[in-house]
């Protein structure tokens, strides 16, 4: 009984270590967990908690949706609303005690393949944000064309819908030619565009044997957020002033990911000036 219950600490101290992050204490149908949800991985999992090799992990608290139902035929993500199942992380003391217990070959065997799974999950995303962006270009053409369609019966400002809608849209669209006059949200745009290719510009002077990770343009730049940021290099990307390079390791090798950006079917990461 004693092996029984000892084997079952070891394959959850296993599983704990090759996962980043909590995982559910007990397995169900629709999710693995650390101990098969019976009295044999219950009282295992009590003597883990005890000796101090498991720590318990509040649950998430689910996020309330804005959407009211209404997609819209958008894809939209939701949250299966589960059981409040105990989740469990392993602590240093766990991990000691593992490697004094097992091979480390083992342990790393562990590690290999939740990273493979980890990589599946990354494609899968990957896959799904494509799909998005594809839908966000076509919503661009249709609008575009709609717009375009108004503009000829009533004028780009003449009375109805046109003038406003046009005004609405501009941003959205960057249609250059809407506006007639240089608004505000123009005038940053063009500033930073003039920073980010002064950066580009110092970066290429410097004699660096690379291109410029995104992350050091980016604090380089005066952009209020990522997201302006992004929009600024798509833009000067579009204009053909700078060239944009996809990240070619694996992509959880990548340093600082929030800076990185989707480029049709590719992950940039380096920029560069045209010449």
């Amino acid at each position: 009984m004693a092996d029984k219950s000892n084997q079952l600490v070891l394959t959850a101290l296993s599983r704990a270590a090759a996962t980043a992050g909590a995982v559910p204490l007990y397995g169900s149908k629709a999710q693995a967990g650390l101990f098969p949800n019976n009295a044999a991985g219950k009282q295992a999992a009590q003597r883990c908690q005890e000796d101090g090799y498991l720590c318990l992990v509040p649950a998430p608290e689910a996020t309330p949706s804005d959407s009211n139902g209404e997609t819209g035929g958008a894809i939209t993500l939701v949250k299966k609303k589960t059981a409040n199942v105990p989740l469990g992380a392993i602590t240093e003391k766990g991990l000691t005690y593992l490697l004094s217990q097992v091979s480390p070959r083992q342990v790393l065997e562990d590690f290999v393949r939740a990273l493979e799974g980890r990589q599946n999950q990354v494609d899968a995303l990957l896959h799904l944000a494509r799909q998005v962006q594809q839908g966000i270009e076509a919503m661009k053409t249709n609008v575009d064309k709609v717009l375009q369609q108004i503009c000829k019966l009533e004028g780009p400002s003449g009375p109805g819908a046109a003038g406003h809608l046009k005004a609405l849209f501009a941003g959205f669209l960057n249609d250059g030619d809407s506006p007639r006059s240089t608004p505000p949200a123009a005038t940053n745009d063009t500033a930073l565009h003039d920073t980010l290719l002064a950066g580009l510009t110092r970066w290429q002077q410097s004699g660096a044997t690379e291109d410029c990770p995104l992350p050091h343009l980016y604090r380089q730049a005066s952009a209020r957020s990522i997201g302006q940021f992004h929009d600024a290099l798509r833009q000067l990307h579009e204009l053909r002033k700078i060239y944009l390079h996809p990240w070619t390791g694996p992509l959880y090798d990548i340093p600082e990911p929030p800076y990185a950006l989707l480029i049709g079917h590719e992950i940039a990461y380096y920029a560069s000036i045209r010449k």
